[in-house]
């Protein structure tokens, strides 16, 4: 049997002494509460999920990327900057460099390689010259003009001449006679002597910056 009192149905069971009451609104209204929070869930954790997982794999390919400069760095490449006028006109001061560290573990020195080096007086410092002379060959500079084994070298780059004569010496096994292309205000072999193969960093490849000077050496 069914009673109704002030507008709420009851139901009376006629097994128990009291009367149970059932609110049919905040029945039926239950379930409708918890379908939006349910639908809302569903839609969220998936969404929470999917951003913590791209953070992750963002951060995973950062830390990737900065472990393999640094390896690059440490054994492959090296990024110099130029300081000074001693190449001009060939590198200008703030010139940023790459410098390829494995280019003498695989092939030889050439003559007018553009080299990083150590600078023999402080090997903290580095220095950017140009390889002029080889193991073995006799140098010298008369009138401004580099002369190697008695003949006058052909410089086909762009450099500054200095007239000032340096007698003629012989480079041992296992050094290299290097100079600026700015060569009145360089400090290069005329002036610290020769350079052993151990105190070359690299062979420096490419010029990255400014972008107006962009490319290779």
């Amino acid at each position: 049997m069914v009673r109704l009192e002030h507008g709420v149905e009851r139901g009376v069971d006629q097994d128990l002494p009291g009367l149970m009451e059932v609110p049919l609104d905040a029945a039926w209204r239950a379930p409708a509460r918890r379908a939006p929070v349910a639908i809302v869930r569903a839609l969220v954790l998936p969404l929470r999920s999917e951003r913590a997982r791209l953070l992750q794999r963002v951060g995973f390919d950062i830390a990737r990327g900065v472990v393999l400069i640094v390896l690059l760095n440490l054994f492959v490449l090296q990024i110099s900057i130029v300081r000074g006028h001693s190449m001009q006109p060939s590198l200008q001061d703030g010139d940023r460099l790459v410098v390829d560290r494995l280019a003498y573990t695989m092939s030889e020195v050439g003559r007018f390689d553009v080299v990083v080096l150590r600078y023999p007086r402080d090997p903290q410092m580095d220095f950017v010259k140009r390889v002029v002379a080889l193991p073995g060959e006799r140098v010298a500079i008369i009138d401004g003009h580099v002369r190697v084994n008695g003949e006058r070298l052909q410089e086909a780059f762009a450099h500054v001449v200095d007239h000032a004569d340096m007698r003629e010496l012989v480079v041992p096994p296992g050094h290299y006679f290097v100079l600026g292309d700015n060569r009145p205000v360089s400090c290069d072999s005329r002036e610290f002597g020769l350079v052993e193969a151990d105190m070359l960093r690299g062979k420096v490849r490419a010029r990255f910056w400014p972008p107006a000077r962009l490319g290779g050496l």
